[in-house]
């Protein structure tokens, strides 16, 4: 006897939860309407409606990779993120709740940082899925930004974002270590780099350790090699009073204000950035007097 969608429901849900699946009705319900192709509002409008049989061979194979410990949002492919949907694939860092903390002190920041009369330029170092870049190329409309990463997958998958988010005019993509070639100055540089110590990774959780890109969590031996990168390089590429603005690991704040002010960057008492939960997630960084003009052409 075949199901319909609401009893579909009640045995994901059932499965999920007897295989230790912490919030299974949610769950269960996300891969429904991403097996059957419709909205939750419909799911429940539905209920007594059949499931296809080939809606339930995509269901039964998104409750495999769930109990395997793959998160719902890349079985779906899509996270949201600041109130819009972003595409993400096995080479992208699954946009989180916290980084949203990076976007809020980048808008509150964008009068400090830039100067008016010309458009304000973002960079985005390490930009994954582009979250970060279109984000604030969209709640900013006469901004532009270019977006680095090493890796053509995310590169591919960040233009896709942009043209589907409607900033891709605005938008420009490239492969890059860091600031290797960069050549130019912004406003803002934006970056959540890899910040966990890399013998940290393997006891993670199952969905992060397992299912994100290595790339995109290690952050060396003690967590702080990209914010090494970071220091040394922005103040070249930083307009006289643009801001830098890195997302960090809860204990990481006074490690990294200190990289960052032995560079000769100046970090203000405000500008360490707490999170919802009250945890300094993001630091906020300028440079110091004289500092860019002091750092042209070095290396």
């Amino acid at each position: 006897m075949s199901l319909n969608l609401g009893s579909a429901h009640a045995a994901t849900t059932r499965t999920l939860r007897d295989g230790g699946i912490g919030t299974p009705a949610l769950d269960a319900r996300v891969l429904l309407t991403s097996a059957t192709g419709l909205s939750i509002e419909a799911l429940i409008a539905k209920g007594n409606d059949p499931l296809t049989p080939e809606a339930e061979l995509r269901l039964a194979r998104y409750v495999s990779r769930r109990l395997s410990g793959e998160p719902v949002s890349r079985i779906k492919g899509v996270r949201e993120f600041y109130g819009r949907d972003f595409h993400i694939d096995p080479y992208t860092l699954d946009p989180r709740a916290d980084t949203e903390t990076l976007i809020a002190a980048a808008l509150k920041n964008v009068a400090r940082c830039h100067v008016q009369g010309r458009p304000l330029t973002v960079l985005d170092l390490g930009t994954g899925s582009g979250c970060i870049l279109i984000t604030l190329l969209a709640e900013l409309p006469q901004a532009r930004g270019v977006g680095f990463d090493i890796s053509p997958g995310a590169l591919r998958l960040a233009r896709a974002n942009a043209e589907r988010l409607g900033v891709g005019a605005r938008a420009r993509f490239a492969a890059a270590n860091w600031f290797d070639g960069l050549s130019g100055r912004f406003d803002i540089i934006v970056s959540n780099p890899p910040y966990i110590a890399s013998a940290e990774i393997e006891s993670l959780s199952p969905e992060v350790a397992q299912h994100e890109p290595r790339t995109a969590l290690d952050g060396g031996t003690d967590g702080l090699d990209a914010y090494r990168r970071i220091a040394n390089g922005a103040a070249r590429f930083l307009h006289e009073g643009g801001c830098l603005l890195v997302e960090i690991g809860s204990t990481q704040a006074e490690a990294v204000v200190g990289l960052f002010r032995e560079a000769g960057l100046t970090v203000a008492r405000d500008g360490i950035v707490a999170d919802l939960a009250g945890r300094p997630r993001c630091i906020c960084a300028q440079i110091s007097h004289g500092e860019g003009a002091r750092n042209v052409g070095s290396s």
